[in-house]
Order: structure tokens, then sequence, then C-alpha cells
């Protein structure tokens, strides 16, 4: 049982109640004081101080200072008066129990608000902390695009120029040459006529006959010649016809309609190739086709050199915006990368591509679904991932390591594990 101190001592004021404790030489360290509106305890081992408080007091106002083996209690009053009495003057033990242990109750909400608030502070502070994370990424994003821009468009207009510059410089030439040639052939016209005129000339003279030239006979012929074309074929119409595709789905679960949309949609996309892109007309013919560029990117994703198959994922992109593999091996790229904003624009656009949700595109969307949670996970969104992984797994329920990590990842958000993106 605690030694009760009875040597205290308190004055007062209209307003304040001060009132000095002698520690006994304990620590501070060791001094706990509890303070409410109606009580007042001051515990330090093996003794005790308890004050059932005649009038209201102001607990938020009250102040406590410990020094010189005595502790001060400055008590802020409710009511400007002068009080009669320091404590009740009730040896109640039922009443100074309950006046504890309201006490003891209001302390401990005081305490649980004052947690909660610093708690709901903290994740204020964190989310205006990201959202300012991803407007500066943002704005550098598209500072970076604006330098891209105009970079380009220097580049363009030099290659511009510089082509203007070869082409009427390559008329000039092909001007000069037309002028050379023609002016050979001019001389080599009047060189051929002095010497016709010398033949006929000589030939009068010593009566010789002069034999037509057979070249021009025999060019007027092959002029007059007509080369026989055959005529053009008949047209006509072949029949082509295919076998009717079967779903493996039951009758009485059949979603022939979506999976009929679903390759409709992939046909579209397959069709949708843009290689008509200024910047793409160098490149060579199989470096235009998205699916020759997405083994390129797979085999590059193999070996781990990741801003290759970046490069080559965001070419195919750009020749194909409809493909949702490319996207979603995109966000597998930038994760590799940490580019955790990107990957998760990019698995978002490709689980809105594959749409409507068929058994054909469903280990594609369950591959989507990790992806993006995988991203939130390490944003420290761990309740917006743990949606993501559940969906995966409602996708595909048999997959251990999904199994796994979703585990994981609640755990995580209840407080029984480590974060799962370090481990």
């Amino acid at each position: 049982m605690p030694l009760l101190v009875t040597d205290y001592s308190w004055i007062q004021t209209d307003s304040t109640v001060h009132i000095n404790v002698p520690l006994k030489g304990a620590k501070s360290a060791n001094v706990d004081i509890v303070c409410t509106d109606e009580y007042l305890k001051v515990h330090f081992p093996p003794f005790l101080f308890e004050a059932f408080l005649s009038e209201p007091v102001d607990d938020d106002r009250s102040t406590a200072k410990i020094g010189n083996g005595v502790a001060v209690i400055s008590l802020s009053k409710r009511n400007n008066k002068v009080w009669e009495c320091l404590m009740i003057t009730t040896n109640n033990k039922e009443k100074k129990r309950e006046i504890r242990e309201r006490a003891l109750l209001k302390l401990q909400e005081k305490h649980a608000a004052v947690s909660k608030a610093k708690a709901e502070k903290q994740r204020t502070e964190k989310k205006y902390a990201l959202e300012t994370m991803m407007k500066l990424e943002k704005d550098e994003r598209e500072r970076i695009q604006k330098i891209k821009d105009t970079e380009r468009e220097r580049t363009t207009a030099e290659l511009e120029a510089w082509q203007l510059k070869q082409k009427e410089k390559a008329e000039e030439e092909e001007e000069e040459e037309e002028a050379r040639l023609k002016l050979q052939s001019q001389k080599g016209n009047q060189d051929k006529a002095k010497a016709v005129m010398k033949k006929h000339e000589g030939g009068r003279s010593g009566g010789r006959k002069i034999k037509p030239d057979g070249r021009g006979s025999s060019e007027a012929k092959i002029k007059k010649k007509h080369v026989d074309v055959p005529a053009p074929r008949v047209p006509g119409n072949i029949p082509v016809t295919f076998t009717p595709r079967v779903f493996p789905t039951a009758l009485r679960e059949s979603r022939v309609p979506e999976e009929e949309e679903w390759l409709k949609k992939q046909a579209a996309a397959r069709c949708a190739a843009n290689a008509d892109v200024e910047e793409l007309k160098d490149l060579k013919e199989e470096e235009r086709n998205p699916d020759w560029l997405k083994e390129k990117g797979d085999k590059c994703f193999a070996t781990g050199n990741y801003l290759a198959a970046l490069n080559a994922y965001n070419l195919a992109i750009r020749l194909n915006r409809k493909i949702p593999a490319l996207y979603s091996n995109r966000a597998a790229c930038h994760l590799k990368l940490r580019n955790l904003h990107k990957a998760l624009e990019d698995s978002s656009q490709a689980l809105e591509l594959l749409t409507p949700p068929v058994a054909a595109n469903a280990a594609a969307r369950a591959r989507a679904h990790v992806r993006r949670g995988s991203a939130l996970c390490q944003l420290q969104l761990h309740a917006e991932g743990l949606q993501d992984y559940q969906a995966a797994l409602k996708i595909d329920p048999h997959n251990k390591a999904l199994q796994e990590d979703t585990v994981r990842v609640r755990d995580f958000i209840q407080g029984t594990a480590a974060d799962p993106e370090t481990q």
C-alpha cells in the first residue's frame, strides 16, 4: 500500500491554485502526475498524493513543474472565486472511487483523442506529400516532354532545310549535266555533218557510190514492230469457308457473345497499326511490326535489359495503341526501373483494353492486376493494392504464389507483418 503525502502546501488566487508537493528525494523521471477537472494525483513510489478537488479546474490550461525536490502544480480555476478548501470534506470511499474511475476514464479518452488526431495528422501529411510528389513528377515529365518537342521541332526544321538545299543543289547539277550533254550532242552532230559533206564531195570526185546507212531503217522497223500483250484474265470469285469455333464453356454458362466481342476487338486491334508516323519512316519493314517489337522486348526483359525492353514496347505502342499486352509488359519494365506511377498508368490502361472479361484474356487480366497491385503497395497504398491482389486471386484462385502475396499484404495492413515490397 502506498504512503500518503500529508505535508503538502497550497495557495490560491482568484484564477489559480498552486500546490507544492515534496518529492522526498524521488527522481523526476519516477514522478507520475494525473490531472482532470476534479481529480489530481501525484505518484512517486512508494508515496502517493491524491486530491479530490472541491471545485472544477481547467486541466488543459493547468501546468506542472518538477525541480529542487518539489512538484509545483498550477491549476487554472474554471470559476474565478476563492475556494473555501482544496479538497472535498467527505470520507465516503465509494464516492472517491467513482471520482477516481471517472477521472481515469476521462484521461484515457483524452489520450485516445490525442493519438487519433496525431495519426490523422500524419496520414494527412503523408497523403499531401504523396500528392505533392506526384504533381512534381508530372510537372517534370511535362517539362522534359516540352524540351523533347522543342528539340524535335528544331531538328525537323534543320533536316527539312538541309533536304531542300540538297534538292536545289541536285536540280542545279542536273541542269548543268543536261546543258553539257546538249552541248556535246550539238558538237557531235556538227562533226557528223562535216564528215558526211566530205564523203559526198569525195564520192563525186572519185565516181564511187555511197552505200546508205542501214541503222536508220532498222530503228524504224523496231519502232513499227508491235508487242503482243496477252488479254486480261477473266474475273471470278473464290469461295472461302471457315470451321466454326467451338467454345469450351458449358451452355448454361455460355459467354459466346463476350467471346465473339473479344475476338472482334483483337482483330480490329491487329488492323489498327499506325505505320505512317513521321519519325518511323526510316525503320525497316520488320521494325514496323508491333508483334516483332513485342517479341524483341520480351527477349530483352528476360535477359535483364529493361531499358531496351522499354524502348521496344514504347515503339510498338506508337505503332499500335490497342494491344493490351504491350501496356502490361511495359508496366513490368517500369516496376523493375522503379517508375511506379508509370507502371500504375500502364497496368490500368491494359485492364481497360482487356474487356470484356472472358476466359481468353483471364491470365492477362490477372497479370495486370498483380502489376498494378505491386505498384500501389510500393507507393505505400497497401489497401488499394490489396484490392488488385484479391481481384487477381479471384481470376486465378489456385495460384499459390499469388495466395502468399495476398496474405502478406493483408497481414501488413493489419500490422502483423513487415512491408511485403521490402522483403
